[in-house]
């Protein structure tokens, strides 16, 4: 019993949230923090937004599936837009809205959208479903 308890301890100490939570009552957060910023300026290369925006004042409304997973970002691409710039996206059903890239594709207005991973999670979707989405350029 004691070996138990005692491996359970030790298997507890190497979690990762203990260890951040010690990390950060004994003030080696920022050494943490550093190291995150390196990691995440070396990975992440933000993409260049076009200055100019739509036009249009209100909600559009598309319809949006699973877009292509191993393209990272939050992204729309969606045939609503002629150029890319950031824009809202609204699920009318649950309320949820994010602020995402919005990235022109080809086909006519009324046809579908292609959401990211990264935006899909924010909005707390499921994968596998054609969400109804209100889209705002503003």
């Amino acid at each position: 019993m004691r070996y138990m308890l005692l491996a359970l301890c030790v298997l507890i100490a190497g979690c990762d949230t203990v260890r951040s939570t010690t990390d950060r009552v004994f003030g080696k957060d920022d050494v943490v923090a550093e190291q995150e910023q390196v990691v995440t300026e070396e990975v992440f290369e933000p993409e260049p937004v076009a200055a100019t925006a739509a036009s249009w004042v209100g909600a559009k409304t598309t319809i949006a599936a699973l877009g292509d997973p191993t393209t990272p970002g939050r992204w729309l691409e969606t045939p609503l837009v002629d150029t890319e710039f950031t824009g809202r996206v609204v699920v009318p059903r649950t309320g949820a809205q994010a602020y995402i890239t919005l990235v022109p594709a080809p086909g006519p207005e009324s046809g579908g959208s292609r959401l990211s991973l990264d935006a899909m999670r924010e909005l707390l979707l499921p994968f596998d479903e054609l969400v109804e989405l209100q889209v705002y350029s503003n």
